[in-house]
């Protein structure tokens, strides 16, 4: 049996500069960090015939066409992956809470299965066919930060480049800078789920049609993550979070549904009464996770804790996509 762990990842700045149809005109840039809530796919040869698939729901079939998970007949077949097999997958974070989920899910098995066929693979590698599954061949709305981060792990500064290339580096920041960033995020469960489909499809499509308040609003996002990257690197900490509110206040005006009455009645709470200095929705579904910067973590619990949402614990991830069993 080999099994992979894939972080998911919060999205600290520049968020949707990453789809193809802003990238290509525009050139885009992303600062993502992977943190240490998880994707874990694993991979064994079935004493049965044909595919055995364990994630949400149970599949068994006999044939890769028979398959309804899309991500899995397109991996299985692109790879020639033929049975018996059986493939088991399970997360520490639902689906549709923004983390990046299926991206990580995406990276993590075509990882697996490269361990499977005793293949070794980087993470440029890793993230570049994910891509192309996904974004290519499947034609899905989707940007490339998720498949980038969930493979090399870290907090990623990602460049996308007019001619479909990407830069990836690592953002250069203290040890103790790094810790103080850490101890500064708080993160709180919404309690919805949902797909981002539609939300990225608006985006695309105004951004193909020049729509003049979308592209701004995606300069602007691109600019902030710039800041977002000197600040950080240069330890202001609290600067960051004052970032994360102009980010706030921008992301709600770029397209429907990105936030709620209740998300925004939240997000005023935690900033009146439980000292955030920002914050904002993680992913583009509108609902999952709340992330905010604070300098007084009891505070903005206790306020959060108050109105009946969960925080969830996180720290970073330095790991990427790996291998942790090979038996």
């Amino acid at each position: 049996m080999f099994i992979t762990r894939t972080p998911l990842r919060i999205s600290i700045g520049g968020g949707g500069t990453d789809l193809p149809s802003y990238y290509r005109e525009f050139g885009g840039f992303v600062l993502s960090a992977a943190i240490n809530k998880y994707s874990y796919v694993s991979v064994n040869k079935a004493f049965l015939p044909g595919y055995i698939l364990k994630y949400s729901e149970m599949e068994r079939v006999q044939t890769r066409a028979e398959i309804r998970h899309r991500l899995i007949r397109e991996v299985l077949n692109v790879y020639d992956i033929r049975g018996p097999i059986e493939i088991v997958s399970i997360a520490d974070v639902p689906a549709g809470t923004g983390l990046g989920s299926s991206g990580a899910f995406l990276v993590g098995l075509i990882h697996v299965l490269h361990a499977f066929n005793r293949n070794p693979v980087g993470p440029e590698a890793l993230a570049q066919e994910a891509i192309e599954i996904e974004m290519t061949r499947l034609q899905e709305p989707v940007g490339k930060q998720d498949q980038y981060i969930a493979a090399y792990g870290g907090i990623l500064c990602q460049e996308y480049r007019q001619d479909d290339t990407v830069a990836v580096y690592s953002l250069k920041m203290s040890e103790s800078s790094i810790q103080d960033l850490r101890d500064s995020l708080m993160m709180f469960y919404v309690g919805t789920t949902r797909s981002a489909s539609s939300i990225l499809i608006d985006q695309k499509e105004k951004s193909e049609q020049h729509n003049r308040k979308m592209l701004e609003g995606l300069h602007f996002i691109k600019q902030l993550g710039l800041e977002i990257r000197s600040v950080l690197e240069a330890g202001e900490i609290s600067r960051f979070g004052e970032l994360m509110h102009e980010h706030w206040l921008h992301k709600r005006c770029r397209s429907k549904g990105m936030s709620s009455d209740s998300i925004d009645q939240l997000y005023e709470l935690a900033r009146s009464k439980g000292g955030a200095t920002g914050g904002k929705l993680v992913g583009a579904g509108g609902s999952g996770f709340l992330l905010f910067q604070t300098n007084d973590r009891p505070r903005l619990r206790r306020v959060m804790c108050e109105t009946g949402i969960e925080e969830m614990d996180f720290t970073f991830d330095f790991d990427g996509s790996i291998v942790i069993s090979r038996n």
